[in-house]
């Protein structure tokens, strides 16, 4: 197949001229300037190769897509082409260079561009960009169709190659800054939720969709000085999530009062809320603030709000409605700015009914209702809270216990919880305390609620044979593994995941699977 030497002369010239002027000015480049240079390319090699178009492919890091980022005529993006079913796939998938002449005498992705866009591919020339860092094939630079019908021969391919080699910077630069882009925004999007699930510097853990409802309405209502009433059953967490509304209502700098309404002898409601003069009742030697003043600016979280004795409940729902009452022993009116947030594992609409409660007050006390759902509704939290309490236990005791042991995990996400997030904790507490460090913990360090129970679920525990079920010896391992990467990146899921051979997508799939309650 024969050249025009004059037009091959020519392209060398250019070409010389451009690869000079790229290594002179490549050490400065800023990423607008990589994208600028591509597009020239994209622009002149049809005018120096004397073909129809140029386009060059990108492979993304993440998906393995290839996608055409930069062509004549094309828009980023716009063509998306398989590795396995095209020829630009195939030069991607083998590094190596590719020319066809004849591609209306094969069937392939070439026929689907022509459906979709009217342009009919004859022949075409394609070489890999290769990985200046040597981790493989970054892209491919393609040109279709000789103008003048010649086809395209081996100077042609060499020319390519040596183009394809020059552009990789370029190329590699683009891929990495996209990829840099979106780990980048995936940090920020981690930052930005560990922000908003945080209280005083420990995670708030929302892993289920039912806990996630609920920090989706804690971010409306912070936003606004509502009064909110959490309902739920002890030991759910109630009291953080007041705290997590005070914090992201900005008010963190601010007082955050808590009082348990069940923990106050009747004869001491009044002067605990609203404070005493010096010499007001026997005892009473010095002046004492009342619980809504020492709130004033801040938030006062009233725990079993339905305790609150009945006699007390007209008074205080005037403090509340006019923002002012006055210590006892005083007639001078003190005036109280705070936002009031109420927390209950009872139905306080069914002691409304029951006259137990006024309604009144019952009116008053909030605005917007947060639903926060016990343990056993958010299985998905299971294992994350243990790793968390873990690792703070270790820290509170000075301790370094290993993990846990696959059987504990196992138990953990099936145990019902009756005592919430409060008895997973005191559960961990237990059996760090009772573990000798660099140890795995064990079942038979639990206490006598979770021995029982597992004594039903697993019945080698009672001296009985245990099933062979592949399914569950399977589980049975891969939850044993989970728990030894985590303890050898302590905690760190990331590591943990390249240990396991898998993605950190992947740990985190199976970590929710197993808090499901799922088999695999």
């Amino acid at each position: 197949m024969h050249t025009n030497s004059s037009y091959t002369l020519t392209s060398r010239k250019s070409l010389a001229v451009l690869r000079q002027q790229f290594l002179q000015v490549a050490s400065s480049w800023a990423m607008e300037d990589y994208r600028a240079f591509v597009t020239f390319h994209t622009r002149m090699l049809p005018r120096l190769m004397n073909v129809e178009r140029c386009t060059i492919f990108i492979i993304d890091i993440g998906s393995n897509r290839v996608c055409s980022i930069y062509g004549t005529g094309l828009t980023e993006t716009q063509i998306e082409a398989p590795l396995e079913g095209s020829l630009v796939g195939r030069v991607i998938s083998t590094g190596k260079s590719l020319i066809e002449n004849d591609l209306g005498a094969h069937s392939g992705f070439h026929e689907y561009i022509a459906e979709q866009t009217g342009y009919v591919s004859r022949n075409m020339v394609c070489s890999p960009i290769k990985s200046m860092t040597g981790n493989g094939v970054s892209g491919a630079v393609q040109l279709l169709n000789k103008k003048d019908d010649s086809g395209f021969d081996e100077e042609d391919l060499a020319q390519l190659e040596e183009i394809a080699h020059y552009l990789s910077i370029s190329i590699e630069s683009i891929v990495l800054n996209k990829e840099m882009m979106r780990i980048a925004n995936y940090y920020d999007q981690e930052v930005e939720r560990f922000d908003q699930h945080s209280i005083h510097g420990s995670v708030f853990i929302a892993e289920s969709p039912a806990m996630r409802e609920v920090l989706d309405l804690v971010r409306i209502v912070s936003s606004t000085p509502i009064s909110v009433i959490l309902q739920g059953e002890n030991g759910t967490g109630k009291e953080l999530i007041a705290r997590m509304i005070h914090e992201r209502a900005g008010l963190k700098k601010q007082p955050f009062v808590a009082v348990n309404c069940s923990c106050i002898p009747e004869n001491l409601v009044e002067t605990e809320f609203f404070g005493h003069e010096r010499g007001a009742f026997t005892g009473a030697e010095n002046v004492r603030k009342g619980r809504f003043e020492e709130a004033d600016n801040g938030t006062l979280f009233l725990d079993e709000i339905a305790e609150m004795p009945l006699q007390i409940q007209p008074k205080f729902l005037r403090a509340i409605q006019e923002g002012e009452g006055t210590r006892l022993g005083s007639s001078n009116v003190v005036s109280y700015n705070f936002r009031l947030i109420s927390a209950t594992n009872k139905d306080l609409s069914q002691a409304v009914a029951a006259g137990a409660f006024r309604e009144d007050l019952f009116f008053r006390l909030f605005s917007v209702e947060i639903m926060v759902p016990p343990l056993r509704q958010r299985k998905e939290d299971i294992l994350p809270l243990a790793i968390q309490f873990l690792d703070e236990t270790n820290k509170v005791f000075s301790k370094r216990v290993a993990g846990f042991s696959t059987e504990i995990l196992e138990l953990f996400e099936r145990y019902g919880w009756p005592g919430n997030v409060r008895q997973l904790r005191k559960e961990v507490e237990r059996l760090v305390a009772l573990t000798t460090d660099g140890e795995l913990i064990y079942a038979d360090k639990c206490s006598r609620e979770l021995l029982s129970f597992y004594r039903t679920i697993d019945p080698g525990a009672a001296g009985m044979e245990k099933p062979l079920s592949i399914p569950d010896h399977v589980r049975r391992l891969e939850l044993e593994l989970i728990g030894r990467a985590l303890k050898k990146t302590g905690g760190n899921k990331s590591r943990a995941a390249e240990l396991l051979n898998i993605t950190r997508q992947g740990l985190l799939k199976k970590i929710k699977r197993y808090g499901r309650g799922e088999t695999i």
